[in-house]
């Protein structure tokens, strides 16, 4: 099995894909900007060949330095698990007529207007979007959908230049500050309580599943400094709350004619006195950031890494999917700006419930403070499991409050 894995080394959990793609018998054959003497060491343990090129979001450059260099050598995959790289993977499938999605497939998972449009079609609630390209048309567009509204890149991820607009001076305000973004989408506000759903699917079918919930919802916690964002994975997926957003789920796959791979996917379900209806947020043909493949991992011990490259490589999915766990993350922001000065609280807190956190990854005191509206990993992280959800919760939360970072 010759699979070609894009952007092996960046982002930096992509180093975990490649190890899980030499752990389940394939030759990995890298591809990214990244000098080859300034690849980590462990990295290198499992590439069997690499291709360092100049401009790695450069697609049609990228396509023919892969091509030149693998002229005359058959591959069997090519994988890319990095948002930016999944299109230009499915570029060269096609041009290699190895097996995988197609690029139209693709296209599907990556532009958000398309998308909607796929899953509308085959008979699912998504939010009322208007693709847009210039002032006028977003104009045009908040007045035929109404406010309140989100406007976002339609290749976006991650919550980034994504924008909720009330009326037509924070409409103003926005797009001044996306004037670099050269397409949006311009839809619904969907009012509700924000989940994730994720799977490693084969031909479709999800092999693995998860839901998470998001405490604050994302676009909330990218808007207020002071918010500590929290994720939780939740263990008990067989309860009636979420059976109507995992049946979208399956729905969304099959709507957008997923293959083999992970998917994340945002749902929202409306308040109760609203009817408590799930709505269609958005999905990707890759896995979740901020190290929501960890948390799955830590829900069900097990190495979600090597089954994602067991999957695409073997079509088999082998570790055991029992829950044993609810996941929390707490993402930790400093206050002030500099260097982190001290951290208040951390050390009680793990006195009081050491035993449940999993790993502790908070800036330690020295270091240069985040940019926290670029990444939502902010200046770190807590990661801690609890059997019951409501303690998972309360634990959540407890750090959230009482753990406090500063700089100066």
């Amino acid at each position: 099995m010759k699979a070609v894995f894009l952007a092996p080394s960046y982002p930096p959990e992509m180093q975990q894909y490649t190890r899980g793609l030499a752990e389940v018998g394939a030759e990995v054959y890298g591809v990214g900007d990244t000098p080859v003497h300034a690849l980590p060491g462990a990295l290198k343990h499992h590439l069997h060949d690499y291709l360092q090129v100049p401009r790695l979001l450069d697609e049609a450059d990228v396509v023919e330095r892969v091509t030149a260099w693998l002229r005359g050598r058959e591959v069997d995959r090519v994988l890319a698990n990095w948002e930016v790289m999944v299109l230009t993977a499915a570029r060269l499938r096609e041009r290699f007529g190895v097996p995988g999605m197609s690029v139209d497939a693709v296209e599907g998972f990556r532009d958000k207007q398309l998308m909607k449009e796929r899953v509308a079609a085959a008979g699912l609630r998504v939010p009322r979007a208007v693709r847009v390209r210039t002032l006028a048309e977003t104009r045009a567009a908040a007045e035929q959908i109404g406010f309140p509204l989100i406007v976002k890149p339609i290749a976006g991820a991650g919550s980034a230049d994504t924008y909720r607009v009330d009326d037509a001076g924070g409409l103003d305000a926005a797009l001044a500050r996306m004037q670099h973004v050269r397409e949006a989408s311009c839809e619904e506000f969907i009012d509700g309580d924000e989940y994730t759903f994720d799977t490693v699917s084969i031909a479709g079918v999800p092999a693995f599943a998860n839901v998470a919930q998001y405490l604050p919802r994302p676009l909330i916690a990218r808007t207020h400094e002071w918010i500590s964002p929290i994720i939780i994975t939740v263990r008990d997926m067989e309860q009636p709350a979420l059976a109507g957003g995992i049946a979208l789920g399956h729905a969304v796959l099959g709507a957008l004619g997923m293959g083999d791979g992970f998917t994340h996917m945002e749902w929202f379900r409306k308040p109760n006195d609203q009817g408590g209806d799930v709505v269609f947020g958005e999905i990707g043909c890759r896995p979740g950031g901020a190290h929501l493949v960890d948390q799955m991992n830590y829900t069900c011990d097990i190495d979600l890494f090597r089954e994602w490259a067991r999957a695409v490589c073997w079509g088999t999915f082998e570790a055991p999917t029992t829950r044993k766990y609810n996941a929390a993350i707490i993402f930790k922001r400093a206050k002030g700006h500099g260097r982190i000065t001290r951290i208040d609280g951390l050390r009680e807190f793990l006195h009081r419930h050491g035993e449940h956190v999993v790993e502790q990854r908070l800036l330690p005191v020295g270091s240069q403070r985040r940019d926290w509206k670029k990444t939502l990993v902010s200046d770190g992280y807590l990661l801690l499991r609890h059997p019951d959800w409501d303690r998972t919760y309360q634990l959540a939360m407890e750090a959230a409050t009482d753990i406090t970072m500063w700089a100066e």
